[in-house]
């Protein structure tokens, strides 16, 4: 599962032949969870509110990054990576 983004111990992972809607993994602190591109939670929990704040605004900084990479998954491409929160 690669690795696409890490900022302030925060995992950010995209997975090959993935399932629609289109969305990215995150892990905090031994806690995973699911979002959408808008930095939604869909699945799963992360208990600290700062975490998901820092996972959303992330995603929506770089939205038409993630588009890119669910795409090239789609294709069978390589991911690529994403900046980090700064």
């Amino acid at each position: 599962m690669p690795v696409i983004s890490t900022f302030f111990g925060i995992i950010i992972r995209m997975f090959y032949q993935e399932h629609r809607p289109p969305h990215f993994h995150a892990e905090y602190q031994g806690q995973q969870a699911t979002f959408d591109f808008d930095g939604e939670l869909l699945v799963g929990t992360l208990q600290s509110g700062v975490a998901r704040r820092l996972i959303r605004d992330w995603a929506v900084q770089h939205r038409a990054q993630l588009e890119a990479n669910w795409a090239n998954m789609e294709a069978g491409l390589a991911l690529e990576r994403i900046e980090p929160l700064e």
